[in-house]
């Protein structure tokens, strides 16, 4: 007779429930065997309750802790973000002042070779920036600092006038630097030619510095009534005068026979009090009177 094949029953499947339940009993048993060995027959008749109670806690915050640890991938994949990098350089907008120095003595150089003819010193300079491949601006501001230094005034004004021309340099200190020149020179028609211009241009952009430079321009030579008309002009422009300023508008006034507005100036712009520098400190002291 044939021995009849054995057939294997399928293990149950077990829930996520029952395969927690049978873990815990497994545990706890586990436990109950090793305190009973540990504490003696004593500790056995407290019953198995508590010791179950006990795996209970232990193994589900374990399970917890694996469940946290399973969710968090083993590896990080970090995006890496290439920015994008320069593809051109354009000489012609980079500003550069390796050897301005050099430059601005070469431009010093080749003005002061040529006469004092505007042809021959702005064909001179074109000549000088003709190979450039950018407008060599901080070799002409060089320029013109050292030539204002060394009090050569006629050299200054053909630089600045020649920058001007170009389209380059039109900034507030090119500006204060031809109006002090033109000061020097005596040159009042075109300083105020010059000052006509910046007030159209610039309008509210016009610096205190240069209000107060034109003011000390009509005060060197005693044109009074054009003080009193910048004056106006920083007043529409909400522009304040410094002390110096201030004192020349006052006499200015005061030459005017207008006492009342003389007053009314030092009421509204004197400053009674003023701060210097000493021994490396900043002290605030009282201003000087203001009758002279």
């Amino acid at each position: 007779m044939p021995t009849p094949a054995l057939v294997q029953t399928p293990t149950p499947m077990l829930t996520p429930n029952k395969t927690l339940e049978h873990s815990l009993s497994i545990f706890a048993a586990a436990h109950f065997r090793s305190s009973s060995r540990r504490y003696g027959a004593r500790r056995i008749r407290c019953g198995y309750s508590c010791f179950e109670n006990v795996g209970v806690r232990r193994l589900k915050s374990y399970c917890k802790l694996n469940k946290q640890q399973s969710l968090v991938p083993s590896t990080v994949e970090k995006k890496v973000v290439k920015k994008p990098g320069k593809i051109e350089h354009h000489l012609w907008k980079k500003r550069d002042s390796t050897g301005s120095g050099t430059k601005a003595l070469d431009l010093i150089r080749i003005v002061s070779e040529q006469p004092n003819v505007k042809e021959a010193v702005y064909g001179a300079l074109d000549k000088w920036v003709a190979w450039e491949l950018e407008f060599p601006l901080i070799a002409a501001a060089k320029a013109l600092r050292i030539l204002k230094k060394r009090n050569q005034w006629i050299r200054v004004i053909q630089v600045s006038k020649w920058m001007l021309s170009k389209g380059q340099g039109a900034t507030m200190t090119t500006y204060d630097t031809l109006l002090l020149a033109f000061d020097m020179e005596s040159r009042i028609d075109e300083a105020a030619s010059l000052w006509n211009m910046i007030l159209l241009t610039h309008g509210h952009s016009v610096s205190k510095r240069l209000f107060s430079r034109m003011i000390a321009l009509y005060d060197h030579h005693s044109i009074t009534e054009k003080i009193v008309e910048v004056f106006g002009d920083m007043e529409e422009l909400g522009v304040k005068p410094d002390e110096d300023t201030v004192r020349r508008i006052a006499r200015a006034f005061d030459e005017l026979g207008q006492a009342f507005k003389k007053e009314l100036v030092i009421r509204r712009y004197g400053l009674k009090w003023k701060y210097i520098h000493f021994n490396g400190k900043r002290v605030r002291v009282r201003s000087r009177p203001w009758e002279e």
